[in-house]
């Protein structure tokens, strides 16, 4: 494939005013234009491979292809490079159709002497550190930090990933068709790279230690240091990035992100705007102002917070470690004094400084914000752009975990006066009141979800015919883990990490593979968990004709219901008269809000 220089190859480079350290060491591809490789400077082994007289765009301008005032040690090129101004680029592999411009220094991770930086996310104490490849999923990165007290299992994680980096998996690699601009440090960083998803990196301070997705942008004064991003994650405007995890289909901007393990479809690019030590399970969104984390409340390193999918904290909320939110937790704003623990889903929580209560309104979402809510259920997977999808995602928030939420939400709920009120005393880590708001309407609320999950999926999954009750009739499951967005029943969580630890699985790719299984087989767990939970509403071992039409007259009502409670949300913001005060007339309100 590569060639040895002859002499007159030699000459033709000299002339151009290029040196080598050993010209015997670089190697080109037959045919090469040497002519487009000039003032560079060789060191170690470089191969260089097929360059044409073509002329290529960059943001208008036009660039040749070829290698020009640049230096190289101990790199691989591939085919059609864009390289230009590079101060210096050692121990990489380049994959095809890549332009590189302008670039201080891009140092890959030798493989001779590797260098090992571990990613601390979660907390700043380092105890769930993962190390990272190339090729690391959301999923299998969430595995290793989630299961500490598995130190066999920790040991064989750390072989796995020595064996990627040995075989290729090294972060010194940069996929075909991307695009670095304008960037001043990338120190070991692999970026994942091809003709569909192009990744994209301009006018970036430093990238160190890290794995960037297929399809990510990341440009506009970003620093980031040990990380690993999934696919089209988006960090622009001077974001700062340490020791985190961020799942596909997600953007960070102009804030401060670090510690933290974010699952996909996480938005966060407010200017002021702080995550650090959190668990942020997706589909969520940070407001400006808000200080999730890291503000020093004991004498040892700050602890945890985990949020499941749908967290929403109100602008300039604060709160303290350690907490816990059920999903699609809306945070009104606030300084919440201590550390919570919310169990309901779709709840409303408000710190009420006047009355000094923790005010929590159950299923407040179901019942007062359903434009919201339809538009979360839709908008996640509407602004899926991936091409590779390779991290499995569960975009419907009618699903199995969450449902089961519900269920945990509706018992406590339904306690006596007094076991409720002991129950609400360990939501806070305070002595003020814990206020239930609307008790009898969010109980309403929450068997009209169960009813519409266990419905809407039975009837997606069978294609709205009746299903048989023999290929469901097992018991319900009631334990669902959230596997970086990948829904999955517990026990089989718990199956495979005890096949890891007993050598069944004895790579990453093993792993991976039986990941993917697990997600085929979604549909049928998520469906024959739907019809378990709705034989246990209907106190019912099965669900025959009568019921089943039954239950579709219900979900009929409840749809009803929903594009009801759509419609009102939308009319109380179009009738407030102060959405029409910057607007001279209604024909110019209806141009710029109507759709």
């Amino acid at each position: 494939m590569y060639k040895t220089l002859s002499p007159s190859d030699i000459n033709t480079l000299t002339v151009q005013g290029c040196t080598a350290e050993s010209w015997e060491l670089v190697k080109v591809a037959e045919h090469c234009d040497l002519h487009s490789i000039q003032r560079c400077h060789f060191y170690g082994t470089v191969q260089i491979g097929l360059i044409e007289t073509t002329i290529h765009t960059i943001n208008q301008a036009p660039w040749p292809e070829g290698i020009y005032d640049s230096t190289l040690c101990n790199c691989t090129i591939g085919d059609h490079p864009v390289i230009h101004r590079i101060g210096m680029m050692a121990h990489y592999h380049i994959g095809n159709c890549c332009i590189l411009h302008d670039i201080g220094q891009m140092i890959g991770d030798d493989v001779t002497h590797p260098h090992y930086a571990k990613i601390e996310v979660m907390n700043e104490n380092g105890k769930r550190s993962i190390l990272p490849f190339a090729q690391m999923s959301i999923a299998e990165a969430y595995l290793w930090a989630r299961y500490r007290q598995h130190t066999h299992l920790m040991n064989l994680f750390e072989q796995f990933t020595q064996q990627e980096r040995e075989n290729e998996g090294a972060l010194n690699r940069i996929g075909d068709y991307a695009t670095i601009v304008g960037c001043k440090s990338l120190m070991r960083v692999a970026v994942r790279s091809d003709a569909e998803a192009p990744t994209i990196i301009e006018d970036c301070i430093a990238l160190h230690d890290g794995v960037v997705g297929y399809g990510c942008c990341i440009g506009m004064g970003v620093m980031a240091e040990r990380f690993l991003l999934g696919e089209n994650v988006h960090l622009e405007m001077g974001a700062r990035i340490n020791d985190t995890v961020i799942g596909d289909n997600s953007t960070i901007a102009r804030c401060e992100v670090g510690n933290s393990f974010i699952f996909p479809s996480h938005e966060q690019h407010h200017n002021n705007s702080f995550l650090i030590a959190t668990l942020v399970m997706g589909q969520s969104n940070i407001a400006a102002g808000a200080t999730i984390g890291s503000n020093h409340n004991s004498r040892t390193a700050d602890g945890e917070i985990r949020a499941h999918r749908g967290f929403w904290p109100g602008l300039c909320t604060s709160l303290k470690h350690n907490s816990r939110f059920a999903s699609y937790c809306l945070l009104a704003k606030g300084d919440y004094p201590a550390e919570l623990n919310i169990p309901f889903p779709f709840a409303l929580v408000n710190n009420n400084a006047s009355t000094d209560t923790l005010e929590i309104m159950p299923a407040y979402w179901w019942m007062y914000n359903m434009f919201a809510l339809d538009r979360n259920a839709r908008k996640f997977a509407a602004r899926d752009r991936r091409q590779h999808k390779s991290n499995h995602i569960e975009f419907d928030l009618w699903s199995p975990d969450v449902a089961e939420e519900i269920m945990q939400a509706i018992h406590i709920l339904e306690l006596p006066k007094e076991e409720l009120n002991e129950r609400l005393a360990n939501i806070e880590h305070g002595k003020r009141n814990v206020v239930i708001l609307k008790q009898k309407e969010a109980l309403k609320a929450y068997q009209d979800m169960l009813y519409y999950y266990c419905i809407k999926t039975i009837s997606e999954y069978s294609k709205g015919q009746i299903p048989t009750p023999l290929s469901f009739d097992i018991p319900r499951t009631r334990e669902w883990f959230n596997m970086g967005g990948q829904i999955v029943q517990q026990s089989d969580v718990d199956t495979l990490i005890q096949q890891i630890e007993h050598g069944a699985f004895t790579n990453w790719y093993m792993v991976g593979s039986h990941i993917d299984y697990l997600w085929n087989d979604y549909p049928t767990t998520k469906a024959t968990h739907a019809y378990a939970l709705l034989c246990e509403l209907l106190h019912s071992s099965s669900i025959d004709k009568q019921q089943w039409n039954r239950m579709n007259k219900r979900y009929q009502e409840i749809q009803d219901l929903i594009a009801e409670r759509i419609a009102s949300s939308r009319e109380k913001d179009d009738s407030n008269p102060f959405r029409h005060a910057t607007s001279d007339s209604e024909t110019e309100w209806e141009s710029i809000y109507k759709k």
